[in-house]
């Protein structure tokens, strides 16, 4: 059995929406939805004491604020958009049309269409996410999304120029200085000056998560995402000092991020609690990170790898970083994770922002049914069919007919006959007269 050496002060399980959130979400979907731009402006001098002229940019605004972005940022923007680029595409690749001949002359494919529009919201707040821009607007553009809207609110009154110009460089088709719920609903329901898109997709705060459960089925969404997560699988070989700074690395994203370590070492687990100790006063965002760990942080020592493995499986962990001496063990023992960072080498914070893999991932052990954004979350799979041979087309009608009547659909089984009729000269009893002798 595994042994608890740090437990959480508070649990974290499913996400479940405060009733207020709830209730002020809903309001502002069902203004916007009935007072359209007029409304959006009043949340936004709300919410974000913000109220321009246009809250879309325009191409010389973009232009402006680009050209004030430091160059190497700029350069840093672009290889870390090749990067995401580069992924994306091979996911594209890998997902193929087809097409098959099931019976003679019977043609059955499957293509994958992008949808139309897509809307990508980037988060401010304390954190201008610029990384948010490459993960959802870059991974659109690669399916091929047509449309790509672009929302990221002021911070303190400011312009981020850097997310605006990571939007821009990622191939946003339209960008809005619009933030919250508001700019959720604007870009799901439409206004009369930001046209309705059919899929959201980036992260936020409590209340665009709301929004986003809100308003899926009016449009798709790419998943509920809760407060970050990460979960280290340490052996003996690990450097303690590294575990520490990767669980702080991520607990600072806020004080609801669980930071967890399941290590097959006592002298690991130890040490890692020393290091954090020491660590946390000194790190500039040690408010988040220190509730985080204070009521979020776990350490579990396992008896061996094979239960350290179990264990982490159990959390279906956002981040899953493997700290051991075979560290690719880990990709045929576990199962359920957002992403798997396998060695020294790796680490969670390469994947958040730099080195392509999408960090847009399930939380809240979604990991058991979900995987994270990707190219083909902006694609639509469908099929199509073609029967061009009339006796296979009598077959299937003569089948149709027997399958459909067994659950009583008499219409659904008629259609099965016509063509059994009409290509093979089955019978119709229950035809009319008139029909049964022309078709004689």
């Amino acid at each position: 059995m595994p042994l608890i050496i740090k437990g959480a002060a508070s649990s974290h399980g499913a996400q479940v929406t405060d009733n207020r959130v709830s209730e002020t979400v809903a309001q502002v979907i069902s203004d916007i939805r009935a007072g359209g731009d007029a409304a959006v402006r009043a949340y936004s001098e709300k919410f974000d004491k913000w109220s321009p002229a246009s809250f879309r940019l325009t191409e010389d605004e973009i232009r402006g604020i680009v050209a004030g972005v430091p160059e190497t940022t700029l350069d840093d923007i672009r290889t870390v958009q090749r990067n995401v680029r580069e992924f994306a595409k091979a996911q594209r690749a890998s997902i193929n049309d087809f097409e098959v001949e099931t019976l003679p002359g019977v043609f059955l494919g499957q293509r994958s269409i992008p949808v139309s529009a897509a809307g990508a919201y980037v988060p401010g707040g304390r954190y201008p996410l610029v990384a948010s821009a490459h993960m959802t607007i870059v991974t659109a553009k690669v399916a091929g999304v047509e449309r790509t809207v672009a929302c990221t609110p002021p911070i303190k009154g400011e312009i981020p120029a850097a997310t605006v110009a990571a939007m821009h460089l990622a191939g946003a088709d339209k960008i809005y200085l619009l933030g919250g719920v508001q700019a959720v609903a604007a870009m799901a329901v439409g206004t009369e000056s930001l046209e309705r898109v059919d899929l959201l997709a980036g992260p936020g705060n409590a209340y665009v998560a709301e929004a986003k459960r809100q308003l899926f089925g009016e449009v798709g969404i790419d998943l509920f995402a809760g407060p970050t997560e990460i979960l280290v699988v340490a052996d003996e070989y690990a450097d303690p000092f590294v575990v520490a700074v990767d669980l702080l690395s991520q607990a600072e994203h806020g004080p609801d991020s669980p930071a967890v370590l399941v290590t097959t070492s006592e002298h690991v687990a130890r040490e890692t609690l020393e290091h954090i100790d020491r660590l946390l006063p000194t790190m500039p965002t040690q408010d988040y990170a220190g509730p985080a760990w204070r009521d979020h942080g776990q350490v579990i020592l396992a008896d061996d790898l094979d239960e350290a493995y179990a264990v982490a499986d159990g959390f279906a962990s956002e981040h899953v970083q493997i700290l051991t001496r075979e560290p690719r063990e880990a990709l045929q023992r576990m199962r359920q994770y957002g992403a798997l960072f396998l060695g020294e080498g790796t680490c969670v914070s390469y994947g958040d922002k730099v080195i392509g893999t999408n960090h847009t991932l399930p939380t809240r052990g979604a990991a058991r049914y979900t995987g994270g954004l990707w190219v083909g979350k902006y694609l639509k799979t469908v099929t199509y069919q073609e029967v061009v041979n009339q006796a296979s087309s009598a077959e299937l009608g003569e089948l149709c007919g027997r399958a459909a009547r067994v659950e009583s659909f008499e219409g659904h089984a008629r259609s099965g006959d016509v063509r059994a009729a009409k290509y093979a000269g089955a019978e119709l009893p229950w035809a009319p007269d008139v029909y049964r002798a022309e078709s004689a």
